[in-house]
């Protein structure tokens, strides 16, 4: 007897513009390339830290960091996603930053501050925030977010919807990571929470801040 061949039907196509109509046509175009589990797979054993973990930190188990669908928009949000929580973030803040997850409390206060999802800020926004954490804790003070934001001040960022921090006139901290930073876009991961553990408030884990125009 002949096998029939099963044909699955394709997914249904999500009208982004009409979901974001702010959105331009840069922001259309900024899918990720990281769509296998072979991409996320690659990154983690070729840039380990000196535990391992490229990506996390004690929280491993309660947050997954995974490839992203072909098409996602970079601005897309949990509206696109059947109301489930995650952010995109550049695989650079991984790789160079040294950015682990999950995010800090400092790190989650200050994008609720200036009111901006992970994947919005410019890598070298990340590094000042990573080096500020890093200083603050050289002088055993913790870092807060209102005392990073007396030495750099948010650049509303036009059009390009990247927001970078820039140090503020006479209180100059820390210099730029890199002058020019490019090669980054297109490179970037899911980040959602697991339920291994149902008593961890998703909350603590991801940030409330969506990317949004200005």
């Amino acid at each position: 007897m002949p096998r029939t061949k099963t044909i699955s039907n394709p997914p249904p196509t999500v009208d982004y513009k009409a979901l974001y109509p702010w959105a331009f046509a840069e922001l259309l175009a900024e899918t990720s390339t990281l769509t296998s589990s072979e991409d996320g797979r690659k990154h983690r054993d070729k840039e380990p830290d000196c535990k391992g973990r490229v990506f996390g930190r004690e929280s491993d188990a309660y947050v997954s960091v995974r490839p992203c669908a072909k098409g996602e928009p970079i601005y897309m949000d949990d509206h696109a996603n059947e109301g489930e929580p995650f952010f995109f973030l550049y695989s650079t803040v991984f790789k160079w930053i040294k950015l682990r997850l999950s995010l800090t409390g400092f790190e989650r206060a200050l994008l609720m501050e200036i009111n901006v999802s992970p994947a919005q800020l410019h890598p070298n926004s990340w590094a000042f925030m990573r080096a500020f954490a890093i200083l603050c804790n050289h002088f055993k003070h913790p870092p807060f977010s209102d005392v990073f934001l007396h030495f750099f001040g948010a650049k509303s960022p036009g059009k390009n919807l990247w927001v970078s921090f820039n140090g503020v006139a006479r209180r100059v901290l820390l210099t730029l990571f890199q002058q020019s930073y490019n090669g980054y876009k297109g490179k970037f991961f899911r980040v959602c929470c697991t339920d291994d553990d149902p008593t961890l408030g998703r909350e603590s884990l991801l940030p409330t801040s969506h990317f949004r125009g200005w």
